[in-house]
């Protein structure tokens, strides 16, 4: 089982200045609880099922798998508004890093968050000039809370 280690950080706009292509993503939460997380996500023609486990600080267990277009359509197409969410993800280099970074759409305009993988916890990272602050402990930004437009807070970005 693979394990996803994991900052997030709110960006500035400055970052734009940066993202040149993106892939548009959809994403709707099927199940959401303490602990787990299923999701189905449109990444451009790609149709994905994610579960996420339990987090242990910036840690997760993770099992992400492609199922066939029609279905994950059929899958997506069930899942109410308030447990979705529009973003355009651009990857982004510094420093030798890559940097995933999602600007969000609709009720989330103006929200820019940006992630990057690790291989290890206590790996150090050279943050962008673009960063404003980190926010991988605070529940209000996990995409299943930010599903349905609910914007941690209106300065965020």
């Amino acid at each position: 089982m693979a394990i996803e280690i994991e900052r997030k950080f709110i960006a500035r706009p400055s970052v734009l200045a940066h993202c040149r292509s993106g892939t548009p993503l959809i994403q709707g939460y099927l199940y959401t609880d303490d602990a787990n997380t299923i999701r189905i996500r449109q990444a451009g023609e790609r149709m994905l099922v994610t579960w996420k486990g339990p987090r242990r600080g910036c840690r997760r267990d993770e099992v992400e798998f492609a199922i066939p277009p029609a279905d994950g359509m059929a899958l997506l197409a069930h899942v109410p508004a308030s447990r979705r969410l529009e973003k355009t993800r651009f990857r982004v280099e510094h420093a030798g890093a890559t940097w995933d970074v999602d600007v969000y759409g609709g009720g989330l305009a103006g929200l820019i968050l940006a992630e990057i993988e690790l291989e290890r916890e206590d790996q150090p990272v050279t943050l962008p000039p673009w960063i404003q602050r980190e926010v991988t402990s605070d529940a209000r930004y996990r995409n299943s809370r930010l599903a349905g437009n609910a914007m941690p807070e209106r300065t965020a970005a």
